[in-house]
């Protein structure tokens, strides 16, 4: 792969790829930011190694979720949660910045790989087979896992 294909296939998959990562690091821009930097430097580094097997977006988004994943093993007990985060009151000012903290401190509270496939499919609009290909599991234990998913939500947020 071309530099010149890598940096467009990037243009187009950056903002999804920063939703996904926005979601699983339950509304944490910089961590997302961070994470979302340091998968396109590995892209960066491996594309030489894209075969055009599977779609660059579901290829870029596995490394995300690896190094997603990666910080996750790792993570550092000086982060805050979202659910240890200052709640501000909701006004005009404010409300965009708040607008789905309910549902990331929901997602915050899911396992993993629930977080990761309610992401992917209802973010993303990605089909199973994607999500089976970036979440490395059988499309079986992804239609699990979104609707385990599905139910854990239900249970965290209150209408």
């Amino acid at each position: 792969m071309t530099r010149e294909r890598f940096i467009e296939e990037v243009r187009r998959q950056q903002e999804p790829l920063r939703r996904f990562l926005l979601a699983l690091c339950g509304g944490n821009d910089a961590l997302a930011d961070d994470i979302a930097q340091d998968a396109l430097v590995r892209a960066y580094v491996a594309s030489g190694s894209f075969l055009g097997l599977s779609k660059f977006s579901t290829w870029l988004f596995r490394i995300a979720y690896n190094c997603y994943i990666d910080h996750c093993r790792k993570a550092r007990p000086e982060q805050v949660s979202v659910e240890e985060a200052v709640i501000l009151p909701a006004d005009d000012a404010t409300d965009a910045g708040f607008r789905y903290q309910q549902l990331y401190q929901a997602l915050d509270r899911l396992p993993e790989k629930e977080k990761a496939a309610i992401a992917l499919f209802y973010f993303e609009d990605r089909s199973i087979k994607e999500i089976s290909a970036i979440l490395d599991m059988p499309q079986g234990t992804v239609k699990y896992q979104l609707s385990m998913g599905r139910n854990h939500l239900k249970q965290h947020i209150q209408l």
